[in-house]
């Protein structure tokens, strides 16, 4: 487990090195950012981060602000806030080049925002059940988060979830109950910046973008593709928002095949497998 301080917070980081012969050139870089109060970096490495590996990339994932093994500040948690430290991380990986982005749920709009905001730093952007940040995404974000703070507040409700789901489950759920309880989050992250379809058509990276066939994010997919010049759009037959877990093969093939499609040829010896 590494600890870097990233934007005066110490965020942690976990790399999966792309296995390369040695001597060729560096490889791409793609970063995994994980969803809202309950995820951590742990859900990519059951799913995508060692194929990603194994086919050429230096995989990165780390814990967003207040999530899993990174500090959790008292306030501060503006989709800028979330940007502020995913641009101080790369600053401190330093990645030869453009990175990858490929974001979960939360992490998708987290993607998303630092493409609109430094499309020199993103190569592309994969967002798996995930929207941009607009004035419709800050007010459901509101609601949810206050009906989550209500509801994680619930006499007897913990005693409740052990029972039907054991301690590990019950343990990450408690954390997202004192992230919601004990900082500004709820507050913070509906009050984000936010963009309009005109900041969203200035996204000029290659945008990927999968829905569950069953969730609500999946009418978007039409007027994502109708916004965005270099835009695909895949729905996912018979899934929710889940896909990254309930699909993960199909998630994999088609996120690596977009890297590999806006990724430039590689020099001799350095091959995407």
């Amino acid at each position: 487990m590494a600890m870097i301080d990233a934007n005066g917070l110490a965020v942690h980081v976990e790399r999966m090195p792309a296995r390369t012969t040695a001597g060729t050139a560096p490889p791409p870089t793609v970063v995994l950012i994980h969803g809202m109060l309950i995820d951590s970096l742990v859900s990519y490495y059951f799913t995508l981060a060692p194929r990603f590996a194994a086919a050429g990339l230096d995989v990165v994932m780390y814990d967003l602000r207040g999530q899993g093994h990174s500090q959790r500040p008292p306030d501060g948690y503006r989709l800028e806030d979330y940007l502020d430290d995913l641009e101080a991380l790369l600053d401190r990986l330093d990645p030869p080049g453009p990175v990858h982005l490929v974001g979960n749920s939360y992490g998708g709009t987290i993607a998303f925002g630092l493409a609109a905001r430094h499309p020199g730093r993103v190569a592309s952007v994969s967002l798996i059940e995930s929207e941009p940040p607009t004035g419709a995404w800050s007010r459901k974000m509101a609601a949810n988060l206050a009906r989550g703070a209500e509801e994680l507040a619930r006499d007897g409700l913990f005693e409740e979830l052990t029972g039907k789901h054991g301690k590990h489950v019950t343990k990450r759920i408690r954390s997202a109950a004192r992230l919601l309880h004990t900082t500004t989050m709820a507050r913070d992250v509906p009050a984000s910046r936010v963009l309009d379809e005109d900041g969203i058509r200035a996204v000029g990276c290659p945008v990927l973008a999968l829905y569950g066939a069953e969730s609500e994010l999946a009418v978007q997919e039409g007027w994502l593709r109708s916004l965005l010049p270099h835009c695909r759009t895949v729905v996912v037959p018979d899934q929710e928002h889940w896909v990254l877990v309930g699909a993960t093969e199909l998630t994999g093939d088609l996120i690596l095949d977009w890297i590999r499609t806006h990724t430039p040829a590689p020099a001799a010896g350095d091959v995407i497998r």
